[in-house]
């Protein structure tokens, strides 16, 4: 488990927002957060704040954008809580989670029943990235 900022891909972010919840670092077409230790993951609380400030950032709706969470602390998220998400008209191209532990990979099965085909599994960050990118090269529709 390595946090972006102690890995050699943080010197390519353009951008890191902290807030009390966690961690976001911004590159070019994709967006790594890393939640703290014990938050409970709400749109209200968390999502909504982060998708606003990014998408004045990015200067879209996240259509072109790719989601990378980077689990290395446990917290917890509300599944339901995508829904709230695509009422509110946010997109994503993709939505990544890097989970290190069996535990990690069986919630991001829970996740994937809200984020339909949009969602991927990995063990370690720098796959992770690669899908990213490849996505981003890729000129599909968003989630």
């Amino acid at each position: 488990m390595e946090s972006v900022k102690n890995s050699s891909f943080y010197q390519d972010a353009i951008q890191e927002i902290n807030y009390s919840f966690g961690d976001f670092y911004l590159f070019d077409t994709y967006v790594i957060g890393e939640v703290n230790k014990d938050v409970v993951f709400t749109w209200e609380d968390h999502a909504k704040i982060l998708v606003e400030e990014l998408s004045e950032l990015y200067d879209q709706n996240g259509q072109g954008l790719v989601y990378i969470t980077n689990r290395i602390n446990p917290y917890s998220v509300v599944p339901s809580d995508w829904l709230k998400f695509y009422k509110n008209r946010y997109l994503l191209k993709g939505y990544g989670i890097v989970s290190y532990n069996q535990k990690g990979m069986l919630n991001s099965l829970l996740e994937k029943l809200f984020m339909r085909n949009k969602l991927q599994s990995f063990s370690s960050l720098s796959e992770a990235i690669s899908w990213a990118k490849s996505l981003s090269n890729k000129k599909d529709n968003a989630a």
